[in-house]
């Protein structure tokens, strides 16, 4: 193999797709660990926020980091109609790029338009990037699940830079400044992507076959449904539209999870799928259940995580306070630590013939999760009766939200690569994020709920995430064994 027109191994067009990742994830990561801080912090002083309400602001952040994941789905089925991956990824980062230097103005009313702008981006680059990292390979090659590991790597990467720059600009000089730096970043990707784009080949290049008086029907229902969304975008900005955030964020979870669910039923009952893909899409169904509940947890960290950590833990370091985005380095820092150890753990058994199959792996995962809330309970006993607290404990409780997202994340990705029906592939991706938006719609939700009446709320509500983990691990551990061909030997 000629090594130099490789990439650690792998086709050279991931080194495209990495850094892609890598700039769009520090954009995405950087901005969010900003977001509820600028929206809750107080309108006068040095580096003032919106001064809204817990209860608004954590449900603003799950609507948009709902909002984000859900686009992933219309974003799949744009590239698989009409653009292509390639082009989807490209127009997407644009956007995004187009999205954060919206943010950046200081206005008031740019901060929801911003948003948007993030979300459509992000709908058309997140899922699609990660299909053409499949399409990189054929499909048995063995190589696959390591180059999604590898590809995995340049999310920690990229959210390490953003929590880093954005964090620390954010926080310590403007929230402006923070939100534009989000916005050099993706700038960044897109000079990248354009440039070396052409190391992809075809690879996700092409939509699907079909006639150009169909195609240009569904081009036409596309624009027309972006004209009519800018048009509501357009009447909220200026105050012709009034919605309460919370109930918003109540509708829009029941929306996707009834959204996922049709879906799902669409697939097995209507789409022509043969009798083996109806049941490898059983097994997709329970990881996405899985899923979903893990992400309600996980995105917790920029939500009442993030609070707990800027009202009550120490956070100075030899006399410097750090920013509060930066104890969110934990996660990125323990995943370049841990993956190869899961990673060997799972070869190793593989090789013994004990490695786990995949609904246990989530289930493992959501038993990380629960018990990392129970670090926070801990920790919130502790600031009762004496605030702040150490920061360890929220470092440990991120240790162990890590070890459930490598548990979990970079196998999910794979499995719906692998196991998803090929024609719908971008879609299929689709529905793995449209998980992520309601686990982040719920961690808004559940986060604002927390916070609602300070200190004193927020044990009784992580007692109850705990009860919620176990369950659905208890469950899936379960049906694992009713399931035929569940298992797979996934590294």
């Amino acid at each position: 193999m000629n090594t130099s027109n490789t990439f650690f191994g792998h086709p050279i067009g991931l080194r495209t797709l990495f850094l892609t990742e890598m700039w769009e994830r520090m954009s995405y990561y950087g901005m969010r660990a900003l977001l509820v801080l600028y929206m809750t912090g107080a309108v006068s002083g040095f580096n003032p926020g919106l001064g809204w309400s817990q209860v608004d602001a954590q449900a603003i952040y799950g609507i948009y980091v709902g909002m984000v994941y859900f686009m992933v789905v219309p974003g799949g089925w744009i590239a698989d109609n009409i653009l292509g991956h390639q082009k989807a990824v490209l127009i997407g980062a644009f956007i995004i790029a187009l999205g954060h230097f919206t943010l950046a103005m200081p206005i008031e009313q740019s901060f929801f338009l911003g948003l948007t702008f993030v979300v459509l981006g992000t709908g058309l680059l997140k899922g699609n990037i990660s299909t053409i990292v499949g399409e990189l390979y054929k499909n048995l090659d063995e190589k696959r699940d390591s180059g999604y590991t590898i590809f995995y790597m340049s999310i920690n990467i990229g959210s390490t830079l953003g929590f880093l720059v954005c964090a620390y600009l954010g926080e310590k000089i403007g929230w402006h400044w923070g939100f534009g730096a989000a916005g050099i970043g993706m700038a960044f990707g897109v000079i990248q992507f354009i440039k070396h784009r052409n190391l992809l080949g075809d690879a996700g290049m092409h939509p699907n076959e079909m006639s150009d008086k169909k195609r240009s029907r569904l081009s036409t229902y596309m624009y027309a449904s972006l004209v009519g969304m800018f048009l509501v975008i357009g009447a909220g900005l200026m105050g012709l539209i009034t919605v309460d955030p919370r109930f918003f964020a109540e509708k829009f979870a029941y929306f996707l999870t009834i959204v996922a669910g049709v879906y799902f039923v669409y697939l097995f009952l209507f789409a022509g799928l043969t009798a083996s893909e109806r049941k490898n899409l059983i097994l997709l169904f329970l990881l996405f259940i899985g899923a979903a509940a893990f992400w309600a947890g996980f995105d917790q960290s920029a939500g009442s995580l993030n609070i707990f950590a800027r009202d009550y833990t120490d956070l100075s370091v030899l006399g410097f306070v750090i920013p509060v985005g930066w104890l969110q380095f934990a996660n990125p820092m323990f995943v370049v630590i841990f993956a190869p150890i899961f990673a060997g753990i799972w070869a190793y058994l593989a090789r013994i013939n004990l490695n786990p199959n995949l609904p246990i792996k989530f289930a493992i995962g959501l038993l990380f999760m629960a018990l990392s809330f129970l670090v926070m309970i801990i920790a919130v006993d502790i600031a009762l009766e004496s605030s702040p607290v150490g920061m360890q404990w929220l470092v440990l409780t991120y240790l162990f939200q890590t070890w459930g997202e490598l548990a979990l994340s970079p196998i999910g990705l794979s499995a719906f690569s692998r196991y998803g029906p090929k024609r719908y592939m971008g879609q299929m991706f689709g529905l793995w994020f449209l998980a992520s938006a309601i686990g982040g719609v719920m961690a808004g939700l559940l986060g604002g709920e927390a916070l609602d009446g300070g200190l004193e709320t927020i044990s009784p509500v992580f007692s109850f995430m705990i009860q919620y983990y176990l369950v659905i691990a208890i469950v899936l551990i379960g049906l694992s064994f009713i399931i035929k061909g569940a298992k797979e030997n996934a590294n």
